[in-house]
């Protein structure tokens, strides 16, 4: 849900979408940029606070994700280090690097230290074999991926539709592969055109049983 990252939503807000998302659904929520782009990790306490109301979700909050900014940069190992061990440690993080020289042994053992997962998220800043062979030594049984596309936003997505199997099978096959509890699979449609049938496609090729468009019930509301 990129919702949260523009801001966060009071406590009353999570318990309603608790009440009206039906049993075994799950919410992964950014953390708010305040957080991540404004204080740059420099201040817990706006985190903590968000962490206090998203337990209104119960066990309905899967992940929260801590996006960082493309020019945070490893320099900032001890800042991050002293935020993630700030966090409470009974709630589930993901957290996503944008400079590649973070996605080495010292981060990986942070991550393992702080019981943080590493969220690979394919793009201009990560290519798919890199992320697959991370996949492999990500502490934790949690794997979160992110299919944004390069580059981002185009226009012409009709014509990129499925150009991008290939992709889709080898990762199914990697996940296959790797002895995981629970695995987040998000696509941007910039990945390949249109992400419900990256999905679907992932979601067969892992033996589950994707569900027909034609079969879904109108969304609901959670805004209104």
């Amino acid at each position: 849900m990129d919702s949260t990252f523009y801001g966060a939503p009071p406590r009353e807000r999570y318990r309603s979408w608790d009440e009206r998302t039906p049993t075994g659904f799950v919410f992964t929520l950014k953390m708010p940029g305040e957080v991540t782009h404004e204080a740059r990790l420099e201040d817990p306490r706006p985190a903590l606070r968000f962490c206090r109301d998203v337990r209104a979700l119960g066990d309905k909050l899967g992940m929260v994700l801590i996006q960082l900014p493309p020019d945070f940069g490893p320099a900032r190992f001890d800042v991050t280090a002293s935020f993630l061990h700030a966090l409470p440690g009974d709630l589930p993080f993901a957290i996503e690097f944008r400079d590649r020289k973070w996605l080495g042994p010292q981060t990986l053992a942070l991550l393992g230290d702080t019981g943080t997962t590493l969220a690979l998220s394919m793009g201009p800043w990560l290519d798919e074999a890199t992320a697959r062979s991370l996949a492999g030594r990500v502490p934790g049984r949690t794997l979160y991926l992110r299919w944004m596309g390069s580059p981002r936003h185009r226009r012409d997505l009709a014509a990129r539709v499925r150009d991008r199997d290939r992709q889709v099978d080898a990762w199914a096959r990697r996940i296959q592969e790797l002895d995981l509890d629970r695995v987040y699979a998000f696509y941007n449609n910039d990945y390949q055109g249109h992400s419900p049938a990256s999905a679907r496609r992932l979601q067969a090729l892992l033996g589950l049983d994707p569900v027909s468009p034609d079969e879904l019930s109108p969304q609901r509301e959670l805004f209104g």
